[in-house]
């Protein structure tokens, strides 16, 4: 009974991650002005990106061997200081099952109808990009210890957002593309927990008490301006105007806005499991 209480909110975190996934596909993917507003931010991407590129280049060049080499000797320190073994294979089956299934998803089982707004670029839902970053960021993650996830909850929503920023920027993926490897990865998560919580009886330590606020106000303020860019977009579009810098904005904001949202939410179904 008490793994089945410890659970349930897993459980939920999963079906509503599910729900959110499914949600920005039929939005983004599968109606018409639900594309429009992703192009121009993409177009807007393009367009705005400067001195940035620079940047987003180096960083996915480096991506690989930043997501699988350095997080995989980060956990594995810390899984020797801890000895938790049952915790680092959960967290490296979840990590295995985001990017599997991304890429499944991406290639097999979903596909973007032709509506006359593309720019050549197929179907490109969920980003195995950002899918690498979150996950590797979820098993340091899973693995170290409940007083250092928040450390670990931020530094990890930092690189993946990183990561999928420098996917728009590149050209290589829409806002929704990346929103969506996001959601992906934090369905993979709450599965691991569910696991977790039916294995693994909560730690010696108190519950951590950190929620932390400042990326939830962080990520609500960036939702507000994404919805905002995303409303003027529409009338944009609908007007036959183009505000692509408004775009390209709405769909950083969101970004930035998924990943401190469900880290701070990750922190905090995470805080009573060892």
């Amino acid at each position: 009974m008490r793994s089945s209480l410890r659970a349930l909110p897993f459980l939920w975190g999963a079906l509503v991650s599910a729900g959110s996934f499914v949600a920005v596909y039929l939005v983004f993917v599968q109606s018409y002005i639900g594309q429009v507003i992703d192009e121009r931010a993409f177009a807007g991407a393009d367009a705005w990106k400067g001195d940035v590129i620079e940047f987003a280049h180096t960083f996915l060049n480096a991506l690989p061997v930043a997501s699988v080499v350095i997080g995989a000797i980060v956990a594995i320190v810390i899984v020797l200081i801890r000895r938790n073994w049952l915790v680092f294979a959960v967290a490296v089956g979840a990590a295995i099952g985001a990017n599997v299934s991304t890429q499944v998803l991406k290639y097999t089982i979903l596909s973007r109808p032709e509506k006359g707004v593309d720019v050549g670029l197929s179907n490109s839902l969920p980003s195995g990009h950002t899918a690498v970053a979150a996950s590797a960021a979820l098993v340091v993650f899973l693995v170290a210890s409940p007083r250092l996830r928040p450390v670990a909850a931020v530094v990890g929503s930092i690189f993946a957002i990183a990561a999928g920023a420098s996917t728009l920027v590149e050209q290589w993926h829409r806002p929704s593309d990346v929103v969506a490897g996001m959601l992906v990865v934090a369905f993979w998560g709450c599965l691991a927990g569910i696991v977790l919580a039916w294995l693994h009886l909560p730690g010696a330590e108190p519950p951590v008490r950190s929620k932390l606020w400042p990326l939830v106000w962080i990520g609500a303020v960036c939702a507000a301006g994404s919805v905002i860019a995303l409303l003027v977009t529409y009338f944009s579009a609908q007007s036959g105007t183009e505000h692509l810098f408004i775009a390209y904005a709405g769909g950083v904001a969101a970004i930035v806005a998924t990943g401190f949202v469900l880290a701070a939410l990750g922190n905090r179904l995470y805080r009573r499991l060892a």
